[in-house]
């Protein structure tokens, strides 16, 4: 159903759905709703749930806007068996991207095994894979984010962890298809951000751009340390300025993962994100 807006609205911001993860998906569409968002970042879980066509329905009900869909990837597997079910699974992700609306597919690559520790072959079979599926991408009207993460991440959930290695790829398919994801949590610490985000926004190859902060002390799943902005050690003004430089004019999705943030009732989580880009991403954008 519709729901009445009850807030001034906020230019570009949408909220993923994961920074609301404990949240029922309708009221979380709601929520966001309230607050009078326009776009919302969704997971194939959310598919899996409520499935593809009545999440469409929800979302359009809601007068909102899917700004990506994640996610695609973990395309490292040596086995040919399971190499060929990985690219099944992102031709799925891809199909239901487009079929949601959604510009982008967030493509987490996939790290390594204890058997296979070959770091360089397995960002090999990555950029492989990536120029099979750049095509059926095109195709469907959808492009392939490459999220590079932070190098604690190699091991199990991304081979890359820099812009530039994801620029790298993306850039060897020759395919406008694909491109990469700045995501602040992931790319905050690299000296070379700054001339990483400059050469994805020249090669036309930004396509998203994620913000949360790097919050301390780590959580034990260090994945569940991305904090409400402010709370912790990343410059968001400079970093969205370099985005901005780079020619980046589309959606600024705020995805955390934080144990008291999905704790918080959703109106009141959107509540505090929107005071924290107002003040720290929206001057700059």
């Amino acid at each position: 159903m519709n729901t009445p807006h009850t807030s001034q609205a906020t230019p570009r911001l949408s909220i993923n759905r994961w920074t609301c993860r404990s949240t029922p998906i309708q009221d979380f569409l709601e929520a966001t709703a309230a607050h009078d968002l326009e776009a919302v970042g969704l997971w194939r879980q959310d598919v899996e749930e409520v499935g593809l066509d009545a999440l469409r329905r929800r979302v359009d009900d809601a007068g909102l806007r899917v700004s990506s869909l994640c996610r695609g990837g973990f395309l490292t597997a040596a086995d040919e068996t399971a190499r060929a079910a990985s690219l099944d699974d992102n031709r799925r992700a891809i199909d239901e991207a487009a079929a949601l609306g959604a510009p982008t597919l967030v493509m987490v690559v996939g790290g390594i095994t204890p058997e296979d520790k070959d770091i360089v072959a397995a960002r090999a079979r990555v950029a492989e894979s990536i120029a099979t599926l750049a095509p059926y991408a095109e195709q469907a009207g959808v492009t392939l984010s490459l999220e590079p993460m932070h190098p604690m991440f190699a091991a199990d959930r991304a081979v890359l962890s820099t812009l530039d290695q994801a620029l790298d790829i993306a850039e060897s398919t020759g395919s406008d298809a694909v491109g990469v994801i700045v995501d602040t949590y992931h790319v905050w610490w690299d000296p070379a951000l700054e001339a990483s985000i400059a050469r994805a926004g020249e090669s036309g190859r930004l396509f998203s751009y994620q913000v949360c902060d790097w919050n301390l002390p780590l959580a034990a799943n260090p994945l569940f340390s991305r904090g409400y902005m402010g709370d912790g050690f990343i410059d968001f003004p400079s970093i969205t300025r370099m985005v901005k430089a780079a020619g980046y004019t589309g959606d600024i999705e705020v995805e955390i993962f934080h144990e008291d943030v999905w704790a918080t009732p959703a109106h009141e989580a959107i509540g505090i994100v929107k005071d924290r880009y107002e003040e720290l991403v929206l001057p700059e954008v």
